[in-house]
């Protein structure tokens, strides 16, 4: 890590300061938030976690916060710090601010018992450098009007009802829906705050770009009872050959096949339109699995949530693995030392179908030899060590380790996290 230029500091940013705060966001993302969008939307974060590198006359160069999360991993779950708001001022770049913000996040994460800090990332190419490792994707996914599903029995005894996305009505019934839908899915955070629970229920003007007002679909069984949500914004489009509307989805999900079923039966036949955006799916998404006609979709695979291990035992025995495993690894890490060593990872008997952990520091020879990035890239179970291993980015000690710590680090479910923060 990189020390600070003389007389700049790391400082706390209370909220009388949340105006700084936003200016260098804007500075930074050539962005500007309209008076009337802020009214909807405060800032997201707790004040607490909100920290800067001050210039010598006392003004921001440079911000970032994190959020409190429970992190869902394979087969159980982690405290997670949240890094987010991550900018620097254009004139102060290349001065070492972001290596001591993250060496300053890093701190304060650890001092809180969070021993996973994870991201979406605005620039990709950035954040390995620090050992964060891209451990999930997700797809979106541009579908023609009528694209076929396979039938799904119950379908058709589900209702659909649209309305006007309505934070008061909608707020609840959002984040519980959000919350279920995503059980047992490593790396789905749930919006647990009020300020975050609001974000994907509000609607400012200013997100419209010319589109209709969120609308809410919800799908309902026969007792009533909701079972998935889209949230979706029509755009008209007119042709010579008449409407061509577009439908771009904010997210999208359901508790069951039958529920996901009925309500990608209705997204895909809306009046007027022509195609249709999904938001961030999971690259198993069960709609993938209903389609008739891939090929017919355009889809767009990226990068979806960044991990870095900042407690590597704390954080590889708070996870499940898919099949027993006895595996020395040999972790370097150029930022935390503590982490910078062999550690050898033994599951016990399994509970419920998997096998939990003990991780504990050794001086044995090491199966695998890698960097902590690439730790946090299968810590979700959706990127295999031996795909690593083969791209020679983690090196193989032992005849077959790779193989055989790559099936006991994946998981049956692929990880993501539905919305960015």
């Amino acid at each position: 890590m990189s020390t600070l230029p003389d007389g700049y500091r790391l400082a706390p940013v209370p909220e009388s300061r949340g105006g700084e705060l936003e200016e260098v966001d804007e500075l930074a993302f050539a962005m500007t938030t309209a008076p009337e969008t802020r009214a909807l939307l405060p800032l997201p974060f707790e004040w607490d976690r909100a920290r800067a590198v001050e210039r010598p006359d006392g003004r921001l160069a440079a911000v970032h916060a994190s959020y409190q999360f429970t992190l869902p991993t394979p087969g159980g779950s982690v405290a997670c710090s949240g890094l987010t708001w991550v900018c620097v001022r254009p004139d102060e770049r290349r001065r070492g601010l972001l290596s001591a913000m993250i060496a300053d996040h890093f701190e304060r994460s650890l001092a809180r018992g969070e021993v996973v800090s994870a991201l979406t990332a605005s620039e990709p190419a950035i954040y390995g450098r620090f050992g964060y490792g891209c451990a999930a994707q997700n797809l979106r996914l541009t579908l023609p009007r009528r694209a076929a599903l396979r039938d799904v029995p119950g379908s058709a005894d589900i209702t659909v009802r649209i309305d006007t996305l309505d934070r008061e009505r909608h707020e609840e019934l959002v984040a519980r829906l959000h919350r279920a839908a995503g059980a047992g899915r490593p790396g789905w955070i749930t919006r647990d705050s009020d300020k975050l629970r609001m974000r994907p229920v509000v609607d400012p003007p200013a997100w419209r770009d010319g589109g209709e007002p969120m609308r809410i679909a919800t799908v309902h069984d026969a007792s009533g009872e909701a079972r998935g949500y889209a949230l979706l914004r029509r755009k008209d489009v007119w042709a010579d050959a008449g409407p061509r509307y577009t439908v771009a989805l904010r997210e999208s999900v359901a508790v069951d096949a039958a529920a996901t079923h009925r309500l990608w039966t209705f997204l895909l036949d809306l009046d007027l339109t022509s195609e249709i955006t999904s938001g961030q799916l999971a690259p198993d998404d069960a709609l993938l699995q209903l389609l008739l006609d891939v090929r017919a979709t355009t889809p767009r695979v990226s990068d979806n949530m960044w991990v870095r291990l900042l407690d590597v035992p704390a954080a590889l025995s708070q996870r499940r693995y898919a099949t027993p495993i006895d595996v020395v690894l040999d972790v370097t890490d150029a930022l935390l030392p503590s982490n910078a060593r062999r550690w050898r990872l033994t599951t016990g008997d399994a509970v419920d179908g998997s096998y939990p952990a003990q991780v504990t520091p050794t001086d044995d020879e090491a199966d695998l030899t890698l960097d902590v990035r690439e730790l946090g890239a299968a810590y979700l179970g959706g990127r295999s060590l031996a795909a690593l291993t083969a791209a020679g980015l983690v090196v193989e000690r032992t005849p077959s380790a790779a193989n055989a710590a790559a099936t006991a680090f994946g998981w049956p479910v692929a990880p993501v996290c539905s919305w960015v923060f």
